[in-house]
């Protein structure tokens, strides 16, 4: 195996729990999801090269899951999903980001995550992921002050779509 294919299968197994993080608040189903998976790690190899290390290479790979997210969301047609109404938004997602087979508290979050607006989705996963502000904010190209703001008010609104 080439040292670039080595590196990259590095990069992957440190990042996999990102990767599918993400790509499970923009997904509805499991094909849909390990399809999504599979089109952020083939960005990546195509990406691989370019990666100048400028930030740290999780911030790297957030930033290309985030953006495939978000362009297989435009390309597809989304079925809205209705949350039921028990369970508590609290840190429920754990750093291995495998949702396989997972508690119902955590499929109703993901429920809730997908009826937000984009961007917003993606700083509540960052969020979620315990990533700081300010590194949330280089990856959504936002203000450090701006996404504190906009966590609090995510935080409210997956509340009250929640609890109702």
């Amino acid at each position: 195996m080439s040292d670039k294919k080595k590196r990259y299968h590095s990069l992957i197994e440190e990042n996999i729990g990102i990767i599918r993080k993400l790509s499970r608040g923009y997904t509805n189903g499991e094909e849909d999801f390990e399809d999504t998976v599979q089109e952020v790690c083939l960005q990546l190899w195509r990406s691989f090269d370019s990666f100048r290390g400028d930030s740290k290479a999780s911030t790297w790979v957030y930033r290309v899951t985030l953006n495939v997210c978000l362009s297989l969301l435009k390309r597809r047609k989304r079925v809205e999903l209705v949350p039921t109404e028990q369970g508590v938004l609290h840190q429920v997602v754990e750093a291995q980001g495998d949702h396989g087979q997972q508690d119902p508290q955590i499929d109703q979050l993901y429920r809730a995550i997908n009826t937000l607006a984009p961007i917003d989705r993606a700083i509540i996963m960052l969020y979620l992921d315990k990533l700081e502000h300010a590194e949330i904010a280089e990856i959504v190209g936002l203000g450090v002050s701006n996404v504190g703001v906009k966590i609090n008010r995510i935080k409210k609104k997956l509340k009250k779509i929640i609890h109702g």
